[in-house]
């Protein structure tokens, strides 16, 4: 299996992702660094909405490199992760090789023109370096989590019908978790971990203003204040930082300069999604 560093250190770490638009700091540059120097995987875990799909996305993108998905999900097993068979074509090659011993038979029909490369075993085979973004992992079941530990750990897939599958080069790999439940601890023994958490103040306004130019730094300091205010209130859904910066494009598109009352209630469903949310907000800011 070939290896190759994507980053040379942790300020280029941090200077190419900030290239593609995304504002690492130090903690999240240094794990991004030692993930790609001791190739381990990246769990990184944290609240919805605080950039860790967005993270992988800019290691592809700051590395120019393809960028495989698996979105995980209620129901998903070996089939949607890791590989699958052509049953229909391999039915029409039984059905055309009638007459013909059954050994013969599945050693043809168990071969490449019949598999099907699912996300993991796509990665694992490709001849050039990919990031394999697991996405919400923590959706999974025990047993579809158990299914990538042998990915994560020796970087091939077993194939009972074909043999074991090593990765041709290693991927850099990116699990995402939003912490619906707790990850076994064989899966977080072979990663290693960040955890994201809303920015400060300072980091958000940053974000805000690298991603929306065009906004007056006085009102991206009102956004990022205010939404700060409305994440400390009890709510079904905080405002994630695509809503900060959807927000921050509906107030430039009004050509809002300074945040008033009644701009507030007329766009905090951009911001938030549920209506107690709104209520609860408002009634807050007013008080």
């Amino acid at each position: 299996m070939a290896e190759e560093f994507r980053f040379s250190g942790i300020d280029d770490v941090r200077t190419r992702l900030e290239s593609v638009g995304y504002l690492a700091d130090s903690s999240i540059a240094t794990v991004v660094h030692l993930a790609d120097r001791l190739g381990k995987p990246l769990l990184v875990e944290g609240p919805a909405g605080v950039g860790k799909t967005e993270l992988a996305k800019a290691v592809a993108a700051s590395s120019k490199l393809p960028l495989v998905r698996l979105q995980c999900y209620e129901g998903v097993d070996e089939t949607k992760a890791l590989y699958e068979w052509n049953y229909r074509k391999q039915l029409l090659r039984i059905q055309a090789g009638q007459g013909t011993s059954w050994d013969e038979l599945s050693d043809d029909i168990f071969d490449e023109e019949f598999l099907l490369e699912r996300p993991v075993l796509k990665a694992l085979r490709s001849d050039d370096p990919v990031v394999l973004l697991i996405d919400e992992i923590d959706k999974l079941d025990f047993e579809a989590e158990a299914l990538l530990l042998e990915v994560l750990s020796d970087w091939q897939i077993t194939i009972p019908e074909m043999g074991t599958v090593e990765a041709r080069v290693r991927p850099y790999v990116v699990l995402t978790s939003n912490n619906e439940r707790e990850l076994s601890e064989a899966l977080k023994r072979r990663c290693l971990y960040l955890y994201l958490d809303y920015p400060d103040v300072e980091r958000e306004k940053a974000i805000v203003l690298a991603r929306v130019p065009e906004l007056s730094e006085t009102l991206a300091e009102q956004i990022v204040r205010l939404v700060r205010s409305i994440r400390e209130l009890e709510l079904k859904k905080a405002p994630s930082i695509a809503e900060t910066l959807d927000w921050a494009r509906t107030l430039l598109h009004l050509s809002i300069t300074t945040i008033d009352p009644e701009t507030l209630r007329q766009t905090m469903p951009v911001l938030l999604k549920y209506q107690t949310d709104i209520t609860k907000a408002t009634d807050h800011l007013d008080a």
